[in-house]
């Protein structure tokens, strides 16, 4: 006669194996109040929106920065916002790859882009930081450039006279901001295509789109 403990083994539902991480997003951007809602912090607000998308959260601090994992195309992701300030960011993303053992190519890094307009996006396989220090520390610290990127646009500066830095570190323009938050809609079928694997595809279906 079995007893109610073998009952309970038979109904009890069986734990599925966790899937292990296959690649790191990662969002550029600067830590703290004073730099919320700045252009550079494009990629931080990007994902913040695909945390929430997923129902998930980037708040668990390792690697020197603030993490969360997500299920996306059924694939297991690691998603990264690094505490380390722009300039250094590459310092948090390494310190993931090494620990997962993802190499550069399984890393899809989020930043904002001061040469095309607010609510426009560019996918790149590959490439140089095009003088975005928080790329060149990803190149830097990675020792490699071979890592897909989605580049967010911020708006241009309205004359080539305008300082650089004061330009990505102002504020997005309210009227502005739902361009942006429209451009994130589209991340999530971005990233489902990158993390297959078929980024000309990406790059074919979204470089050059509009919000």
């Amino acid at each position: 006669m079995s007893s109610i403990f073998d009952l309970f083994k038979k109904i009890e539902k069986k734990e599925e194996p966790s899937l292990p991480i296959s690649h790191i997003i990662v969002g550029l951007g600067n830590p703290g109040d004073k730099y919320q809602r700045t252009r550079h912090n494009a990629g931080f607000l990007a994902i913040d929106y695909i945390s929430e998308k997923y129902g998930t959260r980037c708040d668990r601090v390792k690697f020197k920065g603030l993490c969360g994992e997500a299920t996306i195309g059924g694939m297991r992701v690691l998603l990264l916002k690094p505490q380390t300030f722009m300039n250094s960011s590459g310092e948090s993303i390494a310190e993931a790859s090494k620990f997962y053992k993802i190499p550069p190519e399984k890393i899809i890094v989020l930043s904002d882009d001061a040469s095309f307009d607010v609510g426009k996006l560019r996918i790149r396989k590959s490439g140089s930081a095009g003088g975005h220090n928080g790329l060149k520390s990803v190149i830097e610290c990675l020792g490699s450039d071979k890592f897909p990127r989605i580049k967010l646009g911020v708006g241009q500066k309205p004359n080539p006279d305008y300082d650089i830095a004061d330009w990505v570190l102002a504020k997005i323009p309210s009227e502005l901001e739902p361009h942006l938050y429209d451009l994130f809609t589209c991340l999530p079928d971005i990233l489902a295509l990158l993390l297959k694997g078929e980024i000309e595809k990406a790059m074919c279906d979204f470089n050059g789109i509009s919000k």
